[in-house]
């Protein structure tokens, strides 16, 4: 291998570890700061409305009256949401457990109630 190749051969190799570590950078910093921006507070919609916001972080019971009556229990609880009782048939909701993540959500369908954390 002559002085030419080599010489090459070290830049290729710089450039690829260059790479790396940036791409290790944005996932560091996009996972750190994931869990910072969802998962501060939940939205209770009805029928496709906002029926309440509230911080995650605070235990509380919310009685969510349900599209065209009916009830749903919502429990935040240890920085954790769940629907701990519905007068549903299916039961649906009360069955998905418990959410904290952003993205996530719990659905009734009957009441048209959904639960997310955005």
């Amino acid at each position: 291998m002559n002085k030419q190749e080599s010489s090459k051969t070290k830049k290729d190799s710089l450039l690829l570890i260059c790479i790396l570590a940036g791409a290790a950078i944005l996932f560091i910093i996009f996972f750190a700061f994931r869990g910072c921006s969802g998962g501060q507070k939940i939205v209770i919609k009805v029928d496709g409305n906002i029926y309440r916001e509230c911080d995650i972080s605070r235990d509380e019971v919310i009685e969510v009256e349900g599209f065209e009556g009916g009830f749903n229990r919502v429990e935040i609880k240890d920085g954790q949401v769940s629907v701990t009782d519905a007068d549903c048939p299916d039961k649906t909701c009360v069955k998905t457990g418990r959410i904290k993540d952003h993205g996530q959500t719990i659905v009734c369908l009957p009441h048209r109630v959904v639960v997310e954390v955005p």
